[in-house]
């Protein structure tokens, strides 16, 4: 194509789509145009030129056709008309059609042009021979051959004809050099085009490997950090959890520690399907990427919300729960992106508002998801406590409402508390299924 894919696509906004499928079936088909344009504008030129000429033919046809035949005295009419049809419509007809085929049959036209030149003197197909063939093709031995009959036909048929030579000399350049410096000029430019269109196609595609690789390669350097790190401190945890439920004095300990462990052994287990993923390739993934292979363990969604606040709750902290409207089914999406709204405002409660209390709502409207977790003032002593924040959980957050169209805010009350709301479109139910 005379443009790539992004182009089109400014070009449909620009323009619009009629506009550009409109240039669009006209540029695949600029060739063949050309041809039925050339053919069309040669046809009277060619008959023209064939009574104007000055080739070995032309003497003793007009001859014929005045009447003086070689025969006899007069030659019969419908031999005259014949004649006649054949100089204004056969020859030039004939031309035109191998003109249709120049790019695919070009001896057709170029034979034709050095009968033409030889026997009538009509320079037309040769001129239009000589350029296509020297501007679609690469054999310069063909084509220095051809010119070669082409200059012996056209001095031949001149020179029986007893042209003076500077007629000779004009048709030379006019005919023949011309047609021939034009053509490989438009041939050598279409050519390097087409080679500098396959470097820069062949760059790009290189480029998007480098990047693909490079791509790769982080995706499996970070999967190799946080297998390192993260999943390495995580399972101490657990182990450390499991060692406690056992030998934990009162039942309470006890509780605590079997609760650690599970969110811990929970946490390995996302852990493992990300890592997972981040060191899947394209071609491991399947027609779906990354995406098209199901996750080991459902996703959470609305319906786990109830029992993440239940492990908050068996925590220790003080947690409020309430839902408004009326519930239904809603995308997988949207309530994965609402469950971890949800999430992130309790994780951010119990690190910076250890001991204040927390609530939790989530109201069901006619078109949109309204989701808010907002904490009272931290109690004195709990900001020392807290751990270091690095902010990349609102930041994440605030992406994925982004990506589903949706609004959030987030930021402290005046008396110290602090709350995080989002708004998501729900304007179209979905049917429940299977997670």
């Amino acid at each position: 194509m005379f443009y790539g894919d992004g182009e089109e696509e400014r070009l449909r906004e620009a323009f619009g789509g009629r506009i550009v499928d409109m240039w669009r079936w006209w540029w695949d088909r600029r060739h063949r145009i050309a041809d039925w344009a050339i053919a069309i504008c040669a046809f009277p030129w060619t008959a023209l030129l064939n009574s104007a000429g000055a080739g070995m033919l032309l003497v003793p046809l007009s001859a014929f056709l005045v009447g003086q035949s070689l025969l006899g005295p007069s030659a019969p009419m419908l031999l005259q008309m014949a004649a006649l049809m054949l100089l204004a419509v056969g020859i030039p007809g004939a031309v035109s059609v191998a003109i249709l085929f120049r790019r695919s049959r070009p001896n057709w036209l170029l034979w034709g042009a050095a009968a033409a030149l030889l026997a009538l003197g009509n320079p037309v197909p040769c001129v239009i021979g000589l350029y296509s063939y020297a501007s679609w093709f690469g054999d310069r031995r063909r084509l220095a051959v051809w010119s070669t009959i082409m200059v012996v036909a056209g001095t031949a048929a001149y020179t029986f004809a007893g042209l003076p030579t500077s007629a000779v000399i004009v048709f030379l350049l006019v005919c023949v050099a011309l047609p021939l410096t034009l053509g490989l000029w438009v041939g050598t430019r279409r050519q390097l085009i087409g080679n500098l269109r396959e470097r820069a196609e062949r760059l790009e595609r290189e480029q998007h490997l480098l990047a693909d690789r490079a791509i790769t390669a982080e995706r499996t350097r970070i999967a190799r950090e946080m297998h390192d790190v993260v999943a390495h401190r995580v399972s101490m945890m657990v182990l450390q959890a499991g060692g406690l439920e056992v030998s934990a004095a009162d039942e309470r300990t006890a509780e605590v520690a079997g609760l650690i462990r599970n969110t811990g052994r929970e946490a390995l287990s996302e852990l493992r399907e990300i890592l997972g993923v981040l060191r899947e390739t394209p071609d491991e993934a399947g027609p779906g990427g990354a995406e098209g292979r199901a996750p080991t363990a459902p996703q959470p969604v609305l319906a786990d919300v109830e029992r993440m606040i239940a492990e908050w709750r068996t925590a220790g902290m003080d947690v409020g729960w309430a839902v408004g409207g009326r519930p239904r089914p809603l995308p997988a999406q949207l309530e994965r992106t609402a469950y971890r709204i949800v999430q992130e405002g309790l994780t951010n409660a119990g690190k910076h508002a250890r001991g204040a209390r927390v609530q939790a709502r989530i109201d069901y409207g006619e078109h949109d998801l309204e989701i808010t977790v907002a904490n009272d003032p931290p109690p004195a002593g709990a900001r020392a406590e807290a751990p270091p924040a690095s902010g990349y959980g609102l930041a994440g957050l605030r992406e994925r409402v982004a990506l589903a169209d949706g609004r959030l805010t987030a930021g402290p009350y005046p008396d110290g508390g602090w709350q995080i709301r989002a708004v998501l479109p729900a304007g179209r139910p979905a049917a429940p299924g299977p997670r």
